[in-house]
């Protein structure tokens, strides 16, 4: 399995503003959670009558058939949780993936540990796994090592940048070394 997250890896949020890296176009996205988390805090700020502005996203549409070329079952592993199916990968070409749902409220982590790791693991379930986010530490994989029965790649992509040739490249020879 590919486990993907959406911010950081596919759209590089953390890009100069107006410097969308080569390769990706601008979307302006409004999912529904997303909506009703920005109308809560803007409430909360005493601004309910302002408008939700749209997400700024910017995808790579070539990455939809990069992904899908790769030897793996796709999955989000996303806060879009199935909202990446409904804005995501229209864009990138791709069907309808399954999707790491997240416990809420979020459970502690341990020390250091990024809070999704703990929750990857166990929806795993000791399944090999690849995950590409942005917020990946050695402290995650460390804990992958201890915790997780089964193969893992824990792969930090620039959220900068987002996937590159060198992330697929990555994926792809990991892939390979597990089916041996």
């Amino acid at each position: 399995m590919l486990l993907l997250d959406v911010d950081g890896p596919l759209n590089p949020y953390a890009a100069q503003r107006e410097r969308r890296p080569a390769g990706y176009r601008t979307y302006r996205m409004l999912p529904p959670r997303w909506a009703a988390a920005e109308r809560r805090r803007l409430a909360e700020w005493g601004l309910a009558d302002r408008p939700v502005r749209p997400l700024r996203v910017w995808l790579d549409p070539g990455h939809g058939p990069a992904l899908a070329a790769l030897p793996f079952d796709l999955v989000w592993a996303t806060t879009w949780e199935e909202e990446a199916n409904t804005f995501i990968a229209p864009v990138l070409g791709l069907p309808e993936l399954p999707c790491v749902r997240w416990s809420s409220p979020r459970p502690e982590a341990p020390e250091g540990v990024f809070w999704k790791t703990p929750q990857i693991v166990a929806w795993a379930g000791g399944r090999a796994f690849a995950w590409v986010d942005d917020e990946i530490t050695g402290a995650d994989r460390a804990w992958v090592r201890e915790h997780h029965r089964g193969p893992a790649l824990l792969h930090r992509v620039d959220p900068r940048r987002g996937l590159v040739d060198a992330d697929f490249a990555t994926l792809a020879a990991w892939a390979a070394r597990q089916a041996r």
